[in-house]
């Protein structure tokens, strides 16, 4: 299936891109995820939530979402970096 992958501040710079089409065999937010992470460099670094204990937020067609949530052709996902504050 088709998707349309967009990425957020940290994670747009570290990859170099700020959206990307994608033909995907994953069904599911996480699945996809790790598809990405797959790809090494800078998608492992940005998107494992392994990584430095990061907190990823993904959000499915502008809905905030969890690894569990089921893809639809032309659906779009978002990934954004962990927010701090102060």
């Amino acid at each position: 299936m088709k998707v349309t992958v967009k990425y957020f501040a940290s994670i747009r710079e570290s990859i170099g891109q700020g959206s990307e089409v994608l033909q995907t065999s994953a069904r599911t937010l996480g699945q996809l995820r790790g598809e990405l992470v797959a790809r090494g460099g800078a998608y492992a670094e940005s998107l494992d939530t392994a990584f430095k204990g990061k907190t990823l937020r993904m959000a499915l067609n502008q809905d905030m979402s969890d690894d569990a949530e089921v893809l639809t052709e032309g659906c779009e996902v978002a990934f954004f970096p962990p927010v701090t504050g102060g």
